[in-house]
């Protein structure tokens, strides 16, 4: 009998919890949403801005970014590791939240364990580029070249970890070859030193050096992505082109903290989705040469644990650390 009463109440309440539960939904969000991401006037930055723009007119509330640089993401990462897992805080980084443990020590934050992946938002291929005075117009030409001066050719790498830098290190490891990193600070001097013949060839975002390309001062051999694409309309991948299997890129994420609820994940996505499907947030980001994504949760983070497992094996493998 008591069970047939506790049956009985379990189907009142049942309506009551789902109308709560979906009224929690339908309001969200009822306060304004923070996105933390990387320092001001990056490109970090001005994609994380985009979307909020965009998402601030659909739903109606506030989207502030907050910028938080420094320690290679982890203080933005803890930032959002220790919020309450509300939907209201959010994180937008790359691969350097979800590589950090193979990069330095004592990293404050679990990158699978701590976060929920929302979306891939934004994607950006390297572009493989050369001097215009070594002697190849190929990918299988430089791994060729590069067998033959066995550790003579350099490449310059543009902050140590970084997605330029980790593509370089993946294609010494899959074409078997030897170059020497010649490390740098920031881009600038990178590009500077490869275009006067210090260094030999750089693996570089697309912005940075397409108007490199078009005057001569460099020659780009291949795109890192694992199709073409159309932020590189005619430009053959590196897979392609030498070394078949090979795929590298910059992968942006927005993050949720662990714990918060599916329902409002999959609200967050769609929102998201929506935002990066308009032919003016695509045509702003393809302008900066980022490609925008909008991908499942499921996908996000599918992601993240492949890249961790294969970019984790190179970092060892090179030795990589950073401060």
């Amino acid at each position: 009998m008591k069970s047939r009463i506790l049956l009985s109440w379990a189907w009142i309440c049942l309506p009551a919890v789902l109308e709560t539960g979906m009224t929690y939904a339908q309001v969200f969000p009822a306060k304004p949403i923070r996105i933390v991401t990387a320092e001001p006037a990056g490109g970090l930055d001005l994609a994380a801005r985009l979307m909020a723009q965009g998402l601030a007119g659909n739903l109606g509330q506030q989207i502030l970014v907050e910028n938080r640089g420094g320690a290679g993401g982890t203080i933005a990462a803890q930032t959002i590791a220790k919020a309450p897992p509300d939907g209201y805080a959010l994180l937008f980084y790359g691969s350097a939240i979800w590589l950090a443990p193979f990069l330095r020590d004592n990293v404050p934050f679990d990158p699978v364990r701590d976060f929920a992946p929302v979306t891939l938002a934004v994607s950006s291929p390297n572009l493989l580029v050369v001097h215009p005075l070594l002697p190849v117009k190929s990918v299988r030409e430089l791994i060729a070249l590069a067998k033959a001066r066995h550790g003579e050719l350099n490449y310059a790498a543009n902050s140590m970890g970084s997605s330029p830098h980790l593509a370089a290190e993946l294609f010494k490891a899959m074409a078997g070859i030897s170059m020497i990193a010649v490390s740098y600070k920031g881009g600038g001097h990178a590009l500077n030193d490869l275009i006067g013949g210090q260094v030999q060839l750089m693996f570089a975002t697309p912005a940075s050096v397409a108007s490199l390309v078009k005057v001569g001062k460099l020659r780009a051999l291949a795109v890192t992505s694992a199709q073409s694409t159309p932020l590189l309309p005619g430009m053959p991948t590196v897979a392609a082109t030498g070394l078949p299997g090979y795929k590298s890129g910059a992968t942006y994420i927005v993050f949720a903290p662990a714990g918060t609820p599916a329902t409002l994940i999959s609200r967050l996505q769609q929102e998201f989705a929506r935002v990066l499907g308009t032919r003016e947030v695509k045509e702003k980001f393809f302008e900066v040469g980022v490609e925008p994504v909008g991908s499942s949760p499921d996908e996000a983070a599918a992601l993240v644990r492949s890249d961790m497992d294969s970019m984790g094996k190179v970092i060892k493998g090179a030795g990589i650390r950073t401060q």
